[in-house]
Formats: structure tokens, sequence, C-alpha cells
């Protein structure tokens, strides 16, 4: 038997739900675009093949090259100068970003799939390579200024072992700011379902920490070496130009221009690329998905760029250096590899040169 007060109070609660369900004014949801995550920037399958056979063609290009610009280098029976121990620690440093680049190649095909300590050290021997690199040519813009502009000073001063004092601080230094390279850790991407070898931060300081380690790299690794490298070489450059052997000097400086000049346009785009990335991430840029995608694919396509500099010096020094093309032949005649007849025809070909510069 049911209860009347029951059935009373049933009745009223619904009339009570049609109330509401009847004045409620219901508005459909619509999601802010602005807010919404980006989708992920994947490569197709035809672009990750060809850009595995890019990093594989740097690999084999730049072990043997740079190898052979730090055999000619090392072998030299003379003191080095300045000029050439920071060119024969710039090939060391493009040979420790050489050796990470099959393990680049592969991630980009399969994921990362060496490990997270892999993860890190590749990172760090990067971030070391990357640094050292843009120092010593700054090492090498400093020296050439002084030994042009300020002669008297640098014949006062022991270039050589204050030279070597200054590779170990340039390696310190760029053994340091490789350390945020440990912040790097593998993952497992949710959109490619593929590990991966990225930055971790913790999420409560993760804007942080990056706009921090991205201002290091900016300042510390571009913008600060470029301040110095482009005065020295303009006033150098300048002085050359009111001096008799001028022609001749500059002949003598070449090979370092060049050096220069293809350490920034390797890397240039990069650091473009990278201080949009973080325009958009601090909100200083309006943040729209189509923008964000080109820039994530910037970043790509640059740091590849990038990473063809570590090849790009052995080839600068075949073309351009006459003196690293004597010196080679020399090796290779006392190996056997070269008649005395033809290093003989090679000899009588070259011009007259400055022997305290590496050409």
């Amino acid at each position: 038997m049911t209860d009347p007060n029951t059935s009373s109070f049933v009745l009223d609660f619904g009339s009570i739900y049609d109330e509401l369900n009847f004045t409620y004014n219901y508005t459909e949801f619509v999601a802010n675009p602005e807010t919404q995550p980006c989708n992920p920037f994947i490569l197709p399958h035809g672009v990750m093949i060809g850009v595995t056979a890019f990093y594989v063609l740097i690999f084999l290009l730049a072990i043997p090259g740079n190898m052979v610009v730090g055999l000619v280098i090392g072998l030299s029976t003379h003191s080095l100068p300045p000029s050439d121990l920071y060119l024969l620690h710039l090939a060391v440093a493009d040979l420790l970003v050489a050796f990470t680049l099959p393990f680049t190649a592969i991630s980009v095909m399969m994921g990362w799939v060496f490990g997270d300590t892999m993860c890190k050290v590749v990172t760090i021997l990067q971030e070391l390579s990357f640094y050292s690199s843009i120092l010593f040519l700054t090492c090498i813009s400093v020296d050439r200024y002084m030994v042009i502009v300020r002669a008297m000073e640098a014949r006062r001063a022991n270039r050589q072992r204050v030279s070597w004092a200054v590779c170990a601080a340039v390696w310190a230094v760029g053994a340091l700011l490789s350390l945020p390279g440990l912040f790097n850790s593998t993952y497992l991407s949710q959109n490619s379902m593929q590990s991966v070898c990225a930055e971790q931060y913790d999420p409560s300081s993760a804007d942080l920490w990056r706009l921090a380690t991205r201002i290091l790299r900016h300042t510390l690794g571009f913008l600060i070496p470029l301040a110095i490298m482009l005065p020295c070489y303009g006033v150098t450059i300048k002085r050359l130009s009111h001096i008799r052997g001028g022609l001749q000097r500059h002949r003598a400086m070449r090979v370092i221009v060049f050096v220069v000049f293809a350490f920034l346009l390797c890397w240039t785009p990069y650091h473009i690329a990278v201080m949009t990335d973080t325009f958009f991430r601090s909100k200083i840029v309006p943040y729209q998905c189509p923008a964000r995608m080109v820039v994530d694919q910037a970043m790509f396509a640059t740091q590849s760029l990038g990473l063809l500099h570590s090849c790009v010096n052995p080839v600068l020094y075949a073309f351009v250096g006459e003196k690293f093309r004597r010196r080679l032949l020399q090796i290779m005649r006392k190996m056997g590899i070269v008649e005395r007849a033809s290093l003989t025809r090679s000899r009588s070909s070259l011009s007259s040169e400055i022997t305290s510069t590496f050409m």
C-alpha cells in the first residue's frame, strides 16, 4: 500500500524538476580556439626518409673530413699559432656533433629507442659542440684583430700559452652551458605513440625554465659572440685595406672569414625560429595554431641546416685554403698516396702565404 505522503512528495519534486528544466536557459559550449592545444607537427613518411638520408650523408662527410683537418693541423712540425689551434679545436667540436648524427637519424624514423641516459648524453654533446664552436670562432676573430690591428701588443703577449688556456676555458664554459641537456629525457608521445627525447620540465615551472635556458642559448651562444666577431672583423678588414701588402693579408684571412660566414649561414635561421617560438610560448606574440605549426616546421628544418655545419668547414679548407692543401699533399706523399712529382707541381702553383695564418 502506497503512503500518500510519499506520493505527494514525488509529485511535488516532479513539478519542481519540470519548472527547473523549463526555466533553465541552456547555451551550447563553444571552445575558444586560442586556448586549445595545436595539432602536433608530424613528418610525412617520405620526408622522414629524406631527412634520415640527409643526416647519414652529413655523418659520412663530417667524420672523415674533420679527422683529416685535425690530422693536417695536428701533425704540423711547427708550434701551432693560436688561430690554427682554435681551428683544430673547432674540428674536434664538429666531430662531437657528427658522432651524434646516427642517433638523430634513427630517431627520426623509429622514435628514440636508445634510452634515457643516451638521450641526455647526445643532447649534452650537441649543446657542447654548439657552444664551443661559436666560442672558438669568437676567439679566432679576437686573435686576428690582435695580430693585425694591435700587432705590438700581440708580440709582447705570450700568445701560445694564452691560447691553450683559452681553449681549456672554452671547453669548460661549453660544458657548463650544456648542462641544461640534463633536463632532456625520454617519454611516450601520445600523438605518434613513439618515444621521444625532449625537454621535460616540472609543469609548475616549465615556462620559466624554458625561457631561462633559451635566453642563455641566444645570448651566450649567438648574440654576444656575434657582437664581438663582427666589430673585430670589420676593424681588421678596414685596417688591411689601408696598409701595404693588404691584398696578401686579405688572402690570408679568407679561410677564417669563410668559416665564420658558414657558421652564421647555418645557425642564424635556427636562432630566429627558436626566438619566434619563445615569443609564442611567453605570450609576447598572440597564440595562433597555424603560425605555431609554421614555427615548428621552421625549427625542425633550420636545426637540420645547423647540423650541416659540422661537415662544411673541411670543404671550405679544401676549396679556399692553399696552405691546408699543401700540408695535406705533404702528408699524403709521406704515406705514399701521391707521388713526389705531383706534390712538386702543386707547390709551384701556390702563391706566397703568411705562415702565421692557417690557409
